[in-house]
């Protein structure tokens, strides 16, 4: 059974403005540009009809469209290192999508994820990465910054055990409305970035 979690797509132009953050850090596996995404929430493995269930319930939500920049870098475990990643800027309407989403797992069983939402897109997955590397390379690209884009959908993902996180499978997308609609037609949202930024 694939693993499900909800997610948003990086549109080409950060994902390449995230790729320039790859190498020069000794024990990192760095992750595929096509499967860099950002978590909104981890679901997990689940029998076919919950994941109906899921799928059904998230239908139901009718969220704006809304800018997003990624911004800083960190990692995860302090002493022992163990991942990398890109930060994004505080935003209330990608906190309001995560939030909605929460509650919809948890109304159909799904356990609370223990951890609290913090918004990232991971770079790499480290293996015996030294606490001083690490903290050399978040310094040298601290004012690290993407140019805004526009999340115009999230999606549910999957994905199989594998070694560096990937393949990602979009199973469903749920696009997300324009606020002003006059605004939104003026605006590429994140899936048409891609085919638009060539």
């Amino acid at each position: 059974m694939p693993r499900l979690f909800t997610a948003l797509e990086i549109p080409r132009d950060a994902a390449l403005s995230l790729s320039l953050l790859r190498g020069g850090l000794p024990g990192a596996r760095w992750i595929d540009v096509e499967n860099y995404h950002l978590t909104l929430r981890f679901i997990g493995d689940v029998e076919g009809h919950v994941a109906d269930e899921i799928a059904n319930a998230l239908d139901r939500i009718h969220r704006p469209s809304f800018p997003l920049t990624l911004s800083g870098v960190g990692a995860f475990g302090q002493k022992k290192p163990h991942a990398v990643w890109a930060g994004v800027s505080a935003s209330p309407d990608l906190s309001a999508l995560q939030a909605e989403i929460e509650r919809i797992c948890q109304r159909l069983g799904i356990p609370a994820d223990p951890r609290k939402f913090m918004p990232h897109v991971t770079l790499a997955r480290l293996r015996n990465s030294s606490p001083l590397d690490v903290a050399q390379y978040l310094s040298a690209r601290g004012n690290f910054s993407t140019l805004p884009f526009r999340v115009g959908r999230f999606v549910l993902m999957s994905s199989r055990d594998s070694v560096g996180g990937g393949p990602y499978i979009v199973e469903e997308a749920w696009p997300l409305s324009g606020a002003d609609s006059r605004a939104s037609s003026r605006v590429a949202s994140a899936s048409d970035a891609s085919r638009i930024m060539r």
